[in-house]
């Protein structure tokens, strides 16, 4: 290999699959451009015989390099081209009518969007006439009646926007007679639906792969050329009512099963309906519509002739009620299987309201219709997302309930949301969203209503059926609480605390194995989780080919202020406490954990004290508001060692109950300085403490203790001074600065009030905003997401080859004893298999 060269990764083998009908003289044309024409170098060619009868049969055999399936009576499209997956061997199947030939890139261009694409299942081959003049499909739409269609067919290439046809792009569905799918995929999903026999069966495919979270991917490089219906029989020619009755039929059975459930309720009766008035809009192959005794005049009892294209939209009608127990359970498994709602879906519809057919009856009813059951507000319905936290909701509540009050409601913009949380419900704030409580059996009912799941903490172990459905859940990885424990438990005996660790690993090991997308809050973070992640596995080939930057997966979501500047409503701590206007307050607006150090803080007050008298240290609230969080020992030691010096009541004071969430500002606003200190542990290092952001919502100095992001943050904007850990004097005289330097106070503030911008909840949720506007799942979890090129099994010479070399690498590691130990290994290891 020459400098610079990088070896091709292995092509996977491509099975094409084409079906023949009566005729074979375009299906040997078809065969033929594919062993001969096609630059692709791992190709396997079927071709299945759908009982063509005559002499079609040997002339097939006669063409060299194609494996001839034969069946025995007439499958039609999808039943064809089924039988001949169940013959390959190839990891992707490419379709291909019988009566198009290929272009020679038209297989590697589809197979470079696989490989470069984890997430798509399905490439849509751009498809020409035979002459390559007019589109036959280069975009595909689906009405809100069933019926899918090739967007731009029959109209010369020329007179079609060069973006319609000339760059990649999502579609609904491909079109059967030129399509290729990942094998997995294909067989995960049931392969085409045969009961449509033909028509439809693709867009029913696509419908399906896109509502399980795959994509479709129209890839014009992928071209090919067709004669539409070159091999249609007259049975089958639009003049016996055949390909009506087909297209009614099997349009109301891809929106029967494919549409949710409240979709369904307004679609169907219309769908209905339309398409009978369709079958009476279109009665004469003259163009006439059938009129029966309309007007106030006697009714006309003399027999009317029904012209067969009526009968046979009529009888479409009746055969889907007859299909309906079997479509019945197909619904129930592909609406248990979807990840993705109707709305979600609406780009791909391109113009779902467009009404088909342009016949003036019909054109009225299909505008009664619309309008009668509301069909424009269909699939305009808002996505629903679930907000579930293991903290409390009340009018005080710490960082993880704050976080999810605020996902909850920046999400509400656009989507129907709930917060839920898991603990028992006190007066929460007024929200545009509801609010409720929860036990893990009442969960049922909100996992089952929502099309996205957003979960923190050891909620999944309250909602264990998430952990094996189809919906889409995100994970908030901001609180890595099993580094918490580390420091938190510290006071345990060994073996609760190992035992304790043990189990929020695991809670937080089957989040991170099931998640479709995570947040974090911070680049440290980030890199930490996507340590875990690579540990269990999850950073496999598939999800990194799908995104090499991982942000698809795991992206930083900061801890979040509010957009609005802080205003006063009341009273804050200088009343509540006694404090003087001229006093110079120090706050500390969070929680007192074992992973803080406000000991240090209090050596540090009676230093600065002893200077200056009118220093004020105040600790925002002392016991957490959620009453399963257990009371820490630095909580007391701290009011014991203020007490010790003196400095309760004095210099330092206590509010014992968290200030509510809503009022918190007046505390802030009478602040000079906000102060976090922390010992130097793990902890700190992945640590972002929440209640840092009030002191920037609040243009506050701040002062802190180095070793985690806001130190980073602090130091890298001149937001105030960072000082190391357990070092009182340097913390003295930090407070010393941000308190009675008004220079060095000013510019901070201002400083402030810019970074701050960059924290606004609506901003910090940036990345999660966009992922619920497209949800997917994570592109190792989509169902049928098997490796497209396999190694082939090693040859006799090369096992031989492999374990000559084994054994002179146990010799050389220990000699004979060595050889003889990994033999024995060796050997109980395949008895265990066999067993």
């Amino acid at each position: 290999m020459a400098p610079g060269e990088t070896a091709e990764a292995p092509l996977p083998l491509v099975s094409v699959i084409v079906v023949n009908y009566r005729g074979a003289a375009d299906t040997i044309t078809c065969l033929r451009a594919l062993t001969e024409g096609l630059d692709y170098p791992h190709l396997e060619i079927l071709c299945v015989d759908n009982a063509s009868g005559g002499d079609d049969l040997a002339r097939l055999k006669a063409v060299p390099g194609v494996k001839i399936i034969a069946s025995e009576r007439n499958l039609g499209f999808a039943g064809g081209c089924n039988l001949g997956a169940e013959h390959a061997q190839g990891s992707v199947l490419a379709f291909l009518n019988n009566d198009a030939r290929p272009d020679r890139e038209w297989v590697r261009a589809a197979v470079a969007e696989l490989r470069a694409e984890p997430g798509v299942a399905a490439v849509a081959s751009k498809v020409l006439d035979w002459e390559g003049t007019a589109a036959d499909f280069v975009d595909g739409g689906l009405t809100w009646f069933g019926m899918g269609y090739k967007r731009h067919a029959g109209s010369p290439l020329a007179d079609v926007p060069a973006a319609e046809h000339e760059q990649p792009k999502d579609v609904l569905f491909a079109t059967g007679s030129a399509m290729f799918v990942r094998a997995g995929v294909f067989a995960e999903v049931g392969g085409f639906d045969e009961r449509f026999f033909m028509f439809y069966e693709d867009v029913d495919l696509g419908w399906r792969l896109n509502l399980r979270g795959w994509r479709v991917r129209y890839v014009p490089a992928s071209l090919t050329y067709h004669r539409h219906h070159g091999t249609m029989s007259e049975v089958d020619s639009p003049d016996t009512g055949r390909e009506t009755f087909l297209l009614e039929r099997n349009a109301l059975a891809a929106l029967y099963k494919n549409v949710s459930d409240e979709t369904l309720a307004k679609a169907l009766p219309a769908a209905l309906a339309l398409a009978v008035r369709r079958a009476t809009a279109r009665a004469g192959l003259d163009g006439t519509e059938l009129d029966l005794a309309r007007g106030t005049g006697p009714i006309d009892t003399s027999p009317v002739e029904v012209p067969r294209t009526m009968l046979a939209g009529v009888l479409g009608v009746d055969q889907f009620v007859e299909l309906l127990p079997s479509l019945a359970e197909s619904r129930a498994v592909e609406q248990a299987a979807r990840v993705r709602t109707d709305a979600d879906l609406i780009p791909l519809l391109r113009k779902a309201l467009e009404p088909a057919y342009p016949l003036p009856r019909y054109l009225a009813a299909h505008d009664i219709l619309v309008q009668a059951f509301g069909i424009e507000k269909l699939f305009g319905q808002r996505r629903r997302v679930l907000v579930i936290t293991g903290d409390a909701i009340t009018d005080r509540m710490a960082g993880p309930a704050i976080r999810a009050w605020n996902i909850a409601t920046v999400l509400s913009a656009e989507h129907e949301v709930r917060l839920v949380t898991v603990n028992p419900l006190a007066a929460p704030p007024p929200a545009p969203f509801p609010v409720s409580a929860a036990r893990k059996r009442d969960l049922t009912e909100p996992v089952e209503w929502a099309d996205i799941v957003i979960l923190q903490g050891h909620v999944l172990e309250m909602a264990p059926a998430l952990k094996k459905s189809h919906k889409i859940v995100v994970c908030d990885l901001y609180d890595p609480m099993h580094l918490e424990l580390l420091e938190q438990g510290k006071s345990a005996p060994d073996d609760k605390r190992s035992a304790d660790l043990a189990g929020v690993t695991r809670v937080l090991d089957a989040q991170l194995e099931r998640g479709d997308f995570f947040i974090c809050a911070s680049e440290r973070q980030r890199l930490f989780w996507l340590g875990h992640l690579a540990a269990l596995g999850r950073l496999s080939p598939r999800l990194y080919d799908a995104d090499p930057t991982t942000q698809s997966l795991l992206a930083v979501v900061p801890f979040g202020l509010s957009p609005e500047p802080p205003v006063r409503t009341g009273p804050g701590l200088r009343t509540a406490l006694g404090l003087a206007e001229t006093d110079r307050v120090v706050l500390w607006a969070g929680g007192v954990y074992s992973w803080f150090d406000p000991l240090t803080l209090i050596h540090a007050i009676a230093k600065l004290s002893d200077e200056h008298s009118d220093v004020r240290l105040v600790f925002l609230g002392m016991r957490h508001p959620n009453p399963e969080v257990a009371e820490m020992d630095i909580g007391a030691r701290t009011v014991r060692l203020a007490d010790t010096l003196g400095l309760t009541g004095k210099h330092v004071f206590f509010n014992e109950q968290w200030v509510p969430y809503h009022e918190r500002q007046n505390w802030l606003l009478d602040a000079d300085c906000g102060v976090t200190t922390h010992f130097e542990h793990v902890e700190t290092t992945f640590a972002f403490r929440t209640r840092v952001l009030d002191y920037l919502w609040a243009g506050l100095p701040i002062v802190t203790t180095d070793g985690d992001a806001f130190a980073d943050l602090v130091r890298q904007e001149r937001l105030g001074v960072v000082v190391p850990a357990e070092d009182p004097a340097a913390l003295a005289e930090a407070l010393k600065r941000a308190l009675y330097d008004a220079d060095f106070a000013a510019g901070c503030v201002e400083r402030i009030a810019r970074v701050a911008q960059r924290y606004a909840w609506p901003k910090a949720l940036e990345p999660l905003v966009e992922f619920c506007r497209d949800p997917r799942p994570a592109a190792d979890r989509l169902p049928g997401a098997e490796d497209l090129v396999v190694a082939a099994p090693l040859s006799g010479g090369q096992v031989m080859r492999r374990d000559l070399a084994l054994i002179r690498e146990y010799l050389a590691d220990g000699g004979p004893k060595e050889l003889v130990r990994r033999v024995a290994g060796r050997v109980r290891k395949v008895a265990r298999g066999r067993g």
